[in-house]
């Protein structure tokens, strides 16, 4: 028969010279801690031999450097091969939004911290074949060789078979572990999984979840510094070579760095790859809050940019080079208000993506940031791990308010596989920027099905940078640009089969229903030849066209004039392969056909081909070792044309 402990008791106190236990669970004891209950012991804890501590919900150990976590042997040795504390995944099947229990230590030092947690983990994979899981591994003393055999993978140490990876904030690289033993000590670390054809939403035979084992970390002595992200050159065109011998163009991405375009100015700079260190949630929602009294975590990272979380699709080629589709994107108004993807709540194992606006030292301090609610608290709400959750429509919102409609693409089944932000502001900027200093824009990646446009000062696409990026967040000037049009384009209608639209204002969501923002105005939409509808909270519209206009403000007969538009732009472009040390075409879905020329910066033909298959990449076969530019011009069959540049 099985013991169950409900709320925490003193079952049993021993001392030592070095530790002191408050909860002891002996052997054949279970302690039960149902979901949604929340447990407390102001001391250490321990487990004894097969003594079981099973956490569906919320534990905190909160004590002194005197006390310590525990889990031991029948003889009093310590137990290192996990499975009394373990912190449960409640619905495995349903795994995305399923709960789950988390453990908050506060107080103890790391050397008193000597107990195994079991973490039951699963999640989206990353990929297809061979791809990069990425994931934070909070553990202290984790040798990285023995995530093979609880995540059922074998891992290795050649840099491109399967490795364990961890990134390098100054030097903007992914470096491997040449030994497997190397033992884990950085709690913030990023690190990247290699799979081959093995995926990591199935878990082993014969189990619900993968088990990973360790030592949790102990709060951090002081706050992380944010500084000298990517201090280093990445050439022209980022095609410097990194400390791995990679060109730093096959991996590194800035969705945020608009302004200065790809390669230049800051672009790639001041970013930070971290993962979550700790066994309870992390609320990065109110860091970049400069208002006095929004938030007392200690946290004010004044030049944020945003903040990329979940790591969506990572597409990875046979070479190695990555790019990232699908990931959720917040950017921070300059006086802190979230726009785009407003969650910000970083899961236990869980990494995420920082980008500042320039390189001013900044400090982050996780200690303050952990929570156990599934959303963010609320603003002027004192820090606790188990603080208030936030509200909906506080009402706060006016006239200089930051209104923002998303725009959810949904399939036959009403599912969502696709989104994009509008955001309207009276200090937002119409059209292309020239700084990053405030822009809260975010790009689309090329895998992304829905997206806006750069638009022109009068309306409809700004065709000066519709071959250079599209945007996931979109931002104009709500006076400027009232009643003007911003074009949403769909890349597959046969898959978006469907519009939500999703509407905030100061990142909280209007009441459903709702059309009118503060300010007495609202925004719209129309399908081409359609008529100008209002956009409601929660309304779903059948989806009839590729392109949509997007209006903030009813348009007039002045503005639904310039409706008539130039084709949606085409998403093929020109990437580089490490692979094959060379470039490829590679094409919008959905081109059939194509013809390629490529010219030398004389003006002299080099590559002709006619009539090319454009359902795979096209290899554009330059010589490696002549350095020059060149210009590549791509034609669909149906009279699309690509212009680009390639720097070598």
């Amino acid at each position: 028969m099985r013991k169950s402990l409900f709320a925490i008791g003193l079952l049993a106190i021993s001392y030592s010279v070095q530790a002191q236990i408050l909860c002891h669970v002996d052997t054949g004891a279970n302690m039960y801690v149902s979901e949604g209950t929340l447990v407390y012991s102001g001391g250490g804890v321990q487990t004894r031999d097969n003594g079981l501590v099973e956490l569906h919900g919320n534990m905190m150990v909160v004590g002194s450097t005197t006390d310590a976590f525990k889990t031991i042997t029948a003889t009093g040795t310590d137990k290192t091969d996990g499975g009394n504390f373990v912190v449960k995944m409640n619905d495995p099947v349903n795994y995305a939004t399923s709960t789950y229990g988390q453990l908050y230590i506060d107080g103890l030092s790391q050397s008193g911290i000597t107990g195994i947690v079991s973490k039951e983990y699963k999640t989206d994979k990353h990929g297809n074949g061979n791809y990069y899981q990425q994931v934070a591994l909070p553990f202290f003393g984790k040798q990285v060789g023995s995530l093979s055999t609880e995540l059922g993978k074998t891992f290795n140490t050649g840099r491109y078979s399967n490795p364990i990876l961890k990134w390098d904030n100054t030097g903007a690289v992914s470096n491997h572990y040449t030994s497997l033993s190397t033992t884990t000590s950085d709690g913030s670390g990023y690190y990247m999984l290699k799979v081959s054809n093995n995926d990591f939403n199935s878990a082993p035979a014969g189990t619900a979840v993968y088990t990973v084992n360790g030592r949790p970390y102990a709060q951090f002595a002081s706050p992380v510094t944010l500084q000298n992200g990517g201090n280093v050159s990445f050439g022209v065109g980022g095609t410097a070579i990194n400390t791995q011998n990679e060109k730093f163009n096959s991996y590194l991405q800035d969705q945020f760095d608009l302004p200065n375009g790809a390669w230049t100015g800051t672009f790639g700079k001041n970013i930070y790859q971290f993962g979550n260190p700790f066994l309870t949630n992390l609320d990065l929602s109110k860091i970049g809050f400069i208002e006095a009294g929004t938030v007392t975590d200690g946290n004010n990272v004044s030049n944020i940019m945003g903040i990329e979380y979940t790591a969506g699709t990572v597409v990875t080629s046979p070479g190695g080079s990555t790019y990232t589709t699908g990931a959720q994107i917040q950017t921070f108004a300059l006086n802190g208000v979230p726009v785009g993807d407003t969650g910000l709540i970083i899961k236990p194992m869980q990494p995420f993506i920082i980008k500042l606006r320039d390189n001013t030292a900044q400090t982050l301090d996780f200690n303050t940031l952990r929570r156990f609610k599934d959303v963010v608290r609320a603003n002027g709400t004192d820090y606790g791990v188990n603080a208030a959750r936030m509200s909906n429509n506080t009402g706060k919102s006016d006239r200089g308010s930051i209104k923002q409609l998303g725009v959810i693409g949904l399939d036959a089944d009403k599912k969502e596989i696709a989104r994009t932000y509008y955001v309207v502001a009276p200090s937002a900027t119409t059209g292309h920027q020239t700084s990053i200093a405030s822009t809260v824009q975010a790009a689309a990646s090329k895998g992304n099905l829905i997206g806006t446009f750069e638009e022109a000062v009068n309306g409809g696409y700004d065709n000066n940078y519709t071959g250079q990026y599209w945007l996931y967040i979109n931002e104009a000037n709500e006076d400027n640009f009232l009643g003007k049009n911003v074009m949403l384009v769909n890349y597959d209608v046969n898959k978006v089969k469907y519009y939500k639209f999703e509407i905030k204002e100061n990142a909280d969501m209007i009441p459903a229903g709702s059309h009118q923002l503060s300010s007495g105005i609202g925004f719209y939409y129309k399908a081409e030849n359609g008529t100008v509808q209002q956009a409601k909270q929660g309304d779903i519209v059948p989806v009839t066209h590729d392109e949509y206009n997007l209006y903030y403000g009813e348009p007039n007969n002045g503005t639904l004039a310039i409706d008539k538009k130039n084709a949606k732009p085409s998403r093929t472009a020109v990437v580089y392969n490490p692979a094959i040390t060379n470039y490829i075409v590679r094409f919008d879905p959905n081109w059939k056909k194509a013809d390629i020329e490529v010219y030398d910066m004389s003006g002299k033909l080099v590559i002709s081909k006619k009539a090319i298959d454009a359902s795979r990449d096209f290899v554009i076969e330059l010589d490696g070792s002549v350095k020059n530019s060149y210009i590549v011009k791509i034609v669909s069959d149906k009279g699309e044309t690509v212009n680009t540049k390639i720097l070598k």
